[in-house]
């Protein structure tokens, strides 16, 4: 008898693929396979249904395949009722069918439903005839249930739209409406099992619970799958079965298959792990192997199970369609349903589930990498920690906590997740306090990774400020020279530093370096660390010469004592091309980001947030060499990869999301750079908050690029209104508070008040070298912004004189090649001419030239500026002439470099069509002044001042040509 509809039916995509199997002409055979409970029968039911309905078969067979007495049997009475057979003899009679289905020239379809043997087959394949089909019901995913005619069709669980439109109507049968928001949850909540829905539904409706408070209950621990569903009298639909009842038959099969016994020990060890999917090696590791041993229901030779014996029981339960096993997939290699899960650990003790967590906890420890260079591995190992601490929480604290535990905090912030891995320890530390107590050590190392993160989500000054109060509890709890002690001190000297104390962070890694040398030896990992350590922070503090000099010196005892594909050792070659930067060589560091990246790719993998920061460092210094475009291209390119690996709201995308404006701006697009960074704010302030350096580093980048857009006013306006917040949050004597002031100084010269903006560089001056020293590349900075300021002020001697007092601190310091040296060279030029001597500043612009093209190369920002400056003063100077040629031979230079709407691009046409003037050609100048006026007002807008000055220009030398 064909089973009857089931209430509230679904049509699903398979019914369609039954009828014509893809193409105009069905398979003599299909078979349905899918775990228990996907609604294998209830499919093969509707089509026998239609198929009768539309006449399109004249003989029906339904047979319940239970075994293989049972399609006999079948076979023996159909065989009788179309007189195939005259035989007794059921054996015979089913042969005669057989042969008899052959041969008819009726139509029929045989209906197999849940065949539980393939084997039970044997000899009773229907036979391929034009006019008849054969369809089959079953669990089973064997081989011999394919073939050239056999089309095999995999009955997936509902969609989610499927198992919304199912539990809704069920319930709007029986006169109930629930909120749509809970019915979809409760779908989720049951996998989207179509037998679970049914027999869910048929349970709240008996008992008047709405899909809340069933789900309540459902998440209930002390409650079991068949507390929460029908007694076998009220089960709907003619099932014969609860949910568990229906896989324990297939467990058992699955169980006795070889290798005997493994299969069911199998399938309750990936219960406690992640039903979206198990690593491979985690299944087959050394404690899953020992448990299987143990626990082996069947031992026919008593002999210890293989990570072979393994791999095969995972076939085993995808065989019986209990898991989904993918050996292609190693990552996710087996998926489990989570209620075929529930009912797995449903049937263990507590102490037989707490024991088996103990197995899952440390079969992943044993798999974890050192490196995760597999980012999808880690993302795995993770999500099955998750689901172990959901099963047995508890467990995972008894005696102590499981290593697990912290390994997958670190996982979490290493892999970039920095706001995530707080969040984590935050628990970690709730639980460990109230389970293990306020001393215990793993109480306080949970601390010391809370402090950490803290500080990599962007508060340094929370990390400080905890790992300080947290030094004294491990000193006297652990000593002063425990490993947790060591690293905390170090986690303080870190977080000093990045709240704004750079100098004293230094401080504090010279003394944790004695200490470590004294306690641990010169080359133990924790000393090289401090080492690497300290030479960051000396950079921070403003040596960056010292920094890179004591990395040089680091590097090699890394590779001797790590190896060259240790992280520590990666992490010091990425410190020293950084600080080789900071140092002036941004060529060298460009080259030496490089060449890294390639040993980062294959060490730690692409995806990894080291690799990806190195990228972003190699674009700065693309950009720091010149390139500015080739830099924003390739920020650009590497922003989806920070954002499909780490997420839209990681700090380090956010990061590139700063630095790419930041080359937009440079590459001459100021605008687009304004607007990116109005559009960036917000999400820094939500993300980070409106405190936190790097959301404060963004309005003073908005407001720079405002400015440079031509808007000095609101830049300065901007600033003034950010420095509040900055001398706040940073204090007044943090090195960035200390910048605003100085770029606030800038604005507020570059918006007219030349005179207002020297004296605030006078008055920040001081601060700057007591607070940095006189030699702090920021105080420099500062000191040549006062002698700009004083030009522009009118005081162009006094610039010059100040200027030739600055440079020989420069090259001291940061030595003759420095980018910061040559602007100071070149700046000494511009006010030599400023100040009347045009010869002189041309001479000393020539002089300067060939040290740009040699150290920064020829297409360099400065260099092309210093080439400008050079055509003005020979301009000035009074070759008119020369400086109209110089500036026509720069100009493609310009624009094949910068583009052609760059404000130094710009700038130069200006000059050129001047030059032109002077040289005697007024008509030129005019002609060229009237093709540069609307590129201006496009690019700067009609109220910039060199807009202004340009349409003043073109009207004088339409006057001069008359």
């Amino acid at each position: 008898m064909i089973p009857h509809q089931a209430e509230c039916f679904q049509q699903r995509g398979t019914a369609d693929a039954l009828k014509t199997n893809g193409s105009r002409t069905p398979a003599p055979y299909q078979v349905l396979t899918g775990m228990g409970g996907v609604g294998k029968t209830q499919l093969a039911a509707d089509h026998a249904h239609q198929a009768c309905q539309s006449g399109a078969v004249d003989l029906l067979v339904w047979i319940t395949a239970a075994d293989r007495s049972s399609i006999i049997a079948t076979y023996s009475r159909t065989a009788a009722r179309v007189e195939a057979t005259q035989s007794n003899d059921a054996e015979q009679a089913a042969k005669d069918l057989l042969a008899w289905l052959q041969t008819t020239e009726r139509r029929w379809l045989i209906v197999l439903d849940d065949l539980a043997d393939p084997a039970d087959l044997r000899g009773l394949w229907p036979p391929a005839n034009p006019g008849g089909r054969t369809l089959i019901t079953t669990r089973r995913r064997d081989a011999a249930l394919t073939g050239p005619d056999r089309h095999l069709l995999d009955v997936d669980l509902f969609t989610e739209k499927e198992a919304t439109a199912y539990l809704a109507t069920q319930l709007a049968a029986h006169h109930r409406h629930d909120d749509p928001a809970q019915i979809t949850a409760l779908a989720d909540d049951l996998g989207r099992l179509p037998l679970a829905l049914a027999q869910a539904a048929a349970y709240l409706i008996d008992l008047q619970l709405d899909c809340a408070a069933y789900r309540t209950q459902l998440a209930d621990r002390t409650l079991t799958l068949p507390d929460l569903l029908p007694e076998d009298s009220g089960l709907p639909d003619d099932q014969a079965h609860t949910v568990a009842a229906a896989w324990a038959l297939s467990l058992d099969r699955a169980d006795r298959l070889r290798p005997e016994g493994i299969a069911r020990p199998m399938l309750r060890l990936a219960s406690m792990l992640d039903p979206n999917g198990i690593p491979a090696i985690v299944l087959t590791s050394s404690p899953a192997l020992a448990y299987l041993t143990e626990h082996r229901t069947r031992h026919p030779s008593g002999a210890t199970v293989s990570q072979d014996d393994a791999r095969t029981a995972l076939a085993c339960l995808h065989r019986l369609s209990l898991a989904t096993y993918s050996p292609d997939t190693p990552h996710q290699a087996l998926r489990v349903h989570q209620l075929i899960q529930r009912t797995a650990r449903e049937a263990l003790t507590e102490d037989q589930r707490d024991r088996l967590a103990i197995t899952a906890a440390d079969a992943l420890l044993e798999e974890w990498p050192d490196i995760e260079r597999d980012t999808a591995l880690a993302q795995a190992l993770r999500a099955n920690t998750d689901a172990v601490i959901r099963h047995a929480h508890d467990a995972l604290w008894q005696p102590d906590g499981h290593a697990v535990l912290f390994y997958s905090g670190e996982s979490l912030g290493a892999s970039g997740q920095v706001t995530a891995a707080t969040s984590y320890y935050q628990d970690l530390v709730k639980n460990a306090h109230a389970r293990l107590g306020p001393d215990h050590p793993d109480t306080l190392t949970a601390r010391a990774g809370l402090a950490r993160w803290r500080g990599e989500a962007g508060d340094a000054a929370g990390a400080a400020a905890a790992s300080a109060e947290l030094l004294p509890d491990l000193e006297r709890e652990l000593g002063p020279e425990d490993t947790i002690t060591l690293f905390t001190q170090d986690n303080l000297a870190q977080y000093q530093g990045e709240a704004g104390d750079a100098a004293g962070a230094a401080t504090a890694y010279e003394h944790l370096l004695e200490q470590d040398l004294r306690v641990l030896g010169t080359d133990h990992p924790d000393t090289l660390t401090a080492r690497g350590n300290l030479a960051r922070w000396r950079g921070e503090a403003g040596d960056a010469a010292g920094a890179a000099a004591a990395l040089a010196e680091l590097l090699p005892d890394l590779e001797r004592v790590l190896g060259p594909d240790n992280p520590s050792t990666l992490t010091a070659r990425a410190g020293l091309a950084r600080w080789r930067g900071e140092a002036g060589d941004a060529a060298g560091a460009a080259a030496a980001s490089a060449e890294l990246l390639p040993d980062l790719e294959r060490v730690l993998g692409p995806d990894n947030p080291s690799t990806l920061t190195a990228r972003i460092l190699l674009t700065r210094w693309r950009g720091e060499v010149g390139d500015t475009a080739g830099a924003a291209a390739a920020s650009a390119e590497l922003l989806p990869d920070l954002e499909r690996v780490l997420g839209p709201d990681n700090p380090s995308t956010l990061t590139a999301r700063i630095l790419l404006t930041r080359w937009r701006g440079e590459a001459g697009d100021t605008a687009g750079a304004a607007a990116a960074s109005a559009e960036l704010l917000p999400d820094l302030e939500r993300v980070l908050g409106p405190d936190h350096p790097d959301t404060l580093t963004a309005r003073a980048g908005l407001a720079r690029w405002r400015g440079e857009a031509g808007d000095a006013a609101s830049a300065a306006a901007s600033l003034a209104e950010l420095l509040p917040d900055a001398q706040r949050v940073l204090g007044p004597n943090n090195p960035s508070t200390l910048a605003v002031q100085m770029f606030l100084a800038r604005w507020r010269g570059e918006a007219g008040d030349a005179a207002g903006a020297a004296a605030a560089s006078a008055e920040l001056l001081p601060d700057a070298e007591r607070v940095l020293g006189p030699d702090h590349p920021l105080a420099l900075t500062a000191r040549s912004n006062l002698t700009r300021w004083r030009g522009e002020a009118g005081d162009a001697a006094g610039a010059a004189a100040a200027s030739a007092e600055l440079l020989p601190d420069l090259e001291r310091v940061l030595g003759p090649d420095h980018p910061d040296t040559l602007t100071a060279r070149s700046n000494l030029a511009w006010w030599r001419g400023e100040a009347g001597d045009a010869a002189g500043a041309a001479a000393a612009s020539a002089e300067l030239l060939p040290d740009l093209e040699r150290v920064l190369g020829p297409d360099h920002p400065l260099t092309l500026t210093a080439r400008s400056n050079l055509t003005r003063w020979r301009g000035e100077a009074g070759d008119a002439a020369g400086a109209a040629a110089a500036s026509a031979e720069l100009l493609p230079d310009l624009e094949r470099v910068l583009g052609p709407d760059h404000p130094l691009t710009l700038t130069a046409r200006s000059n050129l069509a001047r030059w032109r003037g002077e040289a005697g050609d007024a008509a030129g100048a005019a002609a060229a002044y009237e093709q540069l006026l609307p590129d201006l007002e496009r690019v700067l807008g009609p109220d910039h001042p060199d807009t202004l000055t340009a349409r003043s220009n073109l009207a004088w030398w339409r006057g001069e040509a008359g």
